[in-house]
């Protein structure tokens, strides 16, 4: 292998290393201008967007630790979404692109060691993300300790209502 493509499947290497996950789009028939809005889009959730060479991204996932050939799966324009974050703000920012306008097409992805297929990509864009998440269990968490703490709270309450009015009739 040449120098350079040593050095760009290193590049794709060390990508695949840091993400935890990867979802590969196929590209075909996309605009200039409609790949940099993808681009600018995936920037809010700290995730990019980059066009690979099919047989040298093979190479990359192989020496990354993915045991599966993705030869066949790599065939047409494609491109790699990676992220430093989770899988569910991307996934959903590529649906809807594609919803909006019909490209990206999403092949596949892979979340840790698990494939993922369009299918399962697209039900993942479907779930909250993981702070919407955290804020729906922490809500869960505190609704008991709210009732508990109105339950302890309401006798003594009520004995200092009773006292109040007694105090207030006896000085009438």
């Amino acid at each position: 292998m040449r120098e350079a493509k040593k050095n760009i499947s290193a590049e794709y290497i060390e990508r695949l290393n840091a993400s935890p996950f990867f979802i590969v789009v196929d590209y075909q028939g996309l605009k200039v201008d409609q790949f940099e809005e993808l681009r600018n889009r995936l920037d809010e959730t700290k995730a990019e967007l980059h066009v690979v060479k099919n047989r040298i991204f093979n190479i990359a996932a192989k020496e990354a630790g993915f045991e599966e050939d993705l030869v066949g799966d790599l065939k047409g324009q494609l491109a790699v979404v990676t992220g430093e974050a989770e899988i569910s703000a991307t996934a959903k920012i590529v649906k809807n692109f594609e919803s909006e306008f019909s490209k990206p097409s999403i092949r596949f992805a892979y979340m840790g060691d698990s494939r993922l297929d369009e299918s399962q990509v697209k039900i993942i864009a479907d779930l909250p993300s993981l702070d919407e998440l955290r804020a729906k269990l922490v809500g869960v968490v505190q609704a008991p300790a709210q009732k508990l703490a109105t339950l302890v709270n309401t006798p003594g309450t009520q004995l200092a209502q009773v006292l109040k009015a007694k105090s207030e009739k006896g000085d009438a």
